[in-house]
């Protein structure tokens, strides 16, 4: 369908997961991909190759998100290779829980640092280009945690509802030049990391949803790919929640 021709978006955390799937979706609909993760590794230059098939330009980052210098770094490299930047997707965000009373105060800043702070980092980053193009799109990825909490994972909804509020904000404050900024707030995904799930939690998770089913992180990049494209030119500040109904 062509909704991202000639766009270049910028993904985060991008080999693996919901981000490798919003990469592909991207890619398939015209726009050149930037993605990063930690290390180059063979995650990373397979799906360099498969962005490539496909036909748009196509390169891996090794960057740390949770660094305000490799993020500041990195938007540098990707205008120098790709020109601009119109699509912004913060992905990165990892997982520690605990209850509280177990919980480190290591894997409340690391969770922190990794999934809020990367926010900060790459919109910071990207801000001075897209106000030079008076346009552009940011998405940043919560969860359906941040908006109703869950135990057991109180710095994981924290970090998410942080990611809200945040968005909010630069939606207020780049609306007039022509800048959005969305989140969307995924619930029950079926990825590498939910199948290491015990069966009887991914049941219990399964019946809470009204569709009865998992969503797939493809689910998540058609939304993605909705918040990046024109069809949307009159959306920001918002939370789309893609969970099958079970956050209403």
């Amino acid at each position: 369908m062509g909704l991202l021709q000639g766009k270049t978006a910028l993904i985060t955390g991008a080999a693996r997961g919901i981000g490798r799937s919003i990469a592909l979706v991207f890619a398939r609909e015209g726009a050149n991909i930037a993605f990063t993760d930690l290390n180059i590794d063979e995650n990373v230059k397979s799906l360099e190759a498969e962005l490539t098939e496909i036909g748009v330009k196509a390169k891996g980052y090794a960057s740390d998100a949770s660094s305000f210098e490799d993020s500041v770094k990195l938007v540098e490299k990707i205008l120098g290779d790709f020109g601009k930047i119109d699509a912004l997707v913060n992905n990165a965000g990892i997982t520690r829980d605990n209850l509280l009373m177990r919980m480190t105060e290591t894997d409340w800043d690391l969770i922190m640092r990794v999934n809020l702070k990367s926010v900060f980092n790459l919109t910071k980053a990207v801000q001075r280009t897209m106000l030079k193009q008076r346009s552009g799109s940011i998405i940043n990825m919560s969860s359906v945690v941040g908006v109703s909490g869950n135990a057991g994972q109180s710095n994981y909804s924290a970090s998410k509802a942080g990611i809200i509020g945040f968005t909010k904000s630069i939606a207020h404050e780049l609306g007039s030049r022509n800048i959005r900024c969305n989140a969307i707030a995924p619930g029950f995904i079926e990825t590498e990391m939910t199948k290491t799930l015990p069966e009887d939690v991914r049941k219990n998770w399964i019946n809470e949803i009204p569709l009865k089913r998992g969503g797939t992180p493809e689910d998540v990049a058609r939304a993605s790919v909705f918040l990046a494209s024109d069809l949307s030119d009159y959306i920001t500040g918002q939370v789309i929640s893609v969970c099958g109904g079970m956050n209403r």
